[in-house]
């Protein structure tokens, strides 16, 4: 069990010493019984290592790692999530996978498809474990490690990634690792030195020409995120700064995945340097000061600053937002939990909370990319 602050190398953590294991050991039973199978006219793929991600975007990001560090191997990552051409990620996993990456609805639905076992599964990662239980996912992690054929505690290994270390997480490390280590790297649950906060009272109708200064003052070309509770508001602020001259773009439940990965793209390459977009997986708070703790650290900096430099968050706080998130155990931001399913949409859910349509976060970096 291994808490670390973002940014300090838990993927090449999680996946080198696999991978090393994996080139010693080679793929041993499963490479038998896929051949077997495939005489038959049966393509079901039994990975030796399982990485599960909360998020496409994370298991996107995961896999592409893999591949890094894979390459010019026989070691054949793959990766599945919901949202992306399920046809195609079949084709992939039977072109054979050792190592596979993959949201926890989305495998699911795979295994009930007959195209994945796990019966020599050696390795199992959960990547930020904290965040899969604030979705939802404690029903499909259960299934995944104690119903199906995954081998019992001891016969594979658990290696449970996260970035805090609450209660629920405890009980779940007790009852999926076997006599476990605890890992902890710089303060669990803070904050990431390069990261400076600030959060600023604005009036609800000030909160727009608040957030132009902001941009003004970091530059039109440098890279920033700026999160909003809706949909809606994701539009409508996006047509706002493109009338204002900004170059942005957008994402929220709506896009397919074929249209976030290519915003993605446009921001990430300085092309639309202005990113828009709904947050994901609220947790609620009633008192304000710890609310907005978990707002700052957990949902912001926590998926936005893997790597990067010297970076700046700030949040436009109004009155509204103050009686939302101190006298509702509701308030948070929209849900998005991601498909439940490879061919499914998200399940969606509506907290109302901090942005009150309008922004409610801002996120500059000077070094993503």
């Amino acid at each position: 069990m291994a808490c670390a602050q973002t940014g300090s190398g838990k993927i090449a953590a999680l996946l080198l010493p696999i991978l090393s294991q994996i080139y010693t050991e080679g793929p041993g039973e499963a490479l038998k019984v896929v051949k077997e199978n495939g005489r038959y006219g049966r393509h079901k793929q039994y990975p030796i290592s399982l990485v599960l991600a909360p998020t496409r975007e994370l298991a996107v990001q995961i896999y592409e790692e893999a591949r890094k560090f894979s390459y010019q191997s026989r070691v054949h990552p793959c990766v599945v999530y919901g949202g992306a051409d399920i046809g195609q990620q079949i084709r992939d996993l039977e072109r054979g996978c050792r190592l596979l990456v993959a949201t926890p609805g989305c495998l699911v639905d795979m295994m009930e498809r007959g195209k994945i076992g796990l019966d020599f599964c050696k390795y199992l990662v959960l990547d930020e474990a904290d965040r899969m239980l604030d979705m939802g996912f404690e029903p499909q992690m259960r299934r995944i490690v104690e119903q199906d054929t995954m081998p019992p505690k001891g016969v594979h290994h658990t290696m449970m990634f996260s970035a805090t270390f609450p209660k629920e997480i405890q009980m779940l490390t007790r009852e999926f690792l076997d006599e476990y280590i605890f890992l902890a790297v710089g303060r669990v649950g803070s904050t990431s030195e390069n990261i400076t906060q600030k959060v600023v009272w604005v009036e609800e109708s000030d909160k727009r020409s608040f957030l132009l200064d902001l941009l003004n003052a970091t530059g039109k070309d440098s890279l920033t995120l700026v999160f909003v509770e809706t949909k809606k508001g994701t539009d409508s602020l996006e047509n706002f700064l493109y009338l204002e001259g900004y170059a942005c773009t957008s994402i929220h439940g709506d896009w397919s995945q074929r249209d976030r990965e290519e915003a993605l793209h446009q921001f990430r390459s300085g092309k639309s340097p202005i990113l828009v977009v709904t947050a994901v997986a609220a947790r609620a708070k009633r008192e304000v000061p710890s609310w907005l703790e978990n707002m700052a650290y957990e949902h912001h900096y926590k998926g936005s600053s893997r790597g990067r430099s010297k970076s700046r968050f700030s949040g436009g706080f109004g009155a509204r937002d103050y009686g939302q998130s101190s006298g509702s155990s509701n308030s948070g931001f929209s849900s998005n939990h991601g498909s439940s399913s490879c061919s499914g949409g998200g399940a969606h859910g509506s907290n109302r909370g901090f942005g009150g349509g309008g922004y409610g976060g801002f996120y500059n970096s000077d070094g993503f990319g």
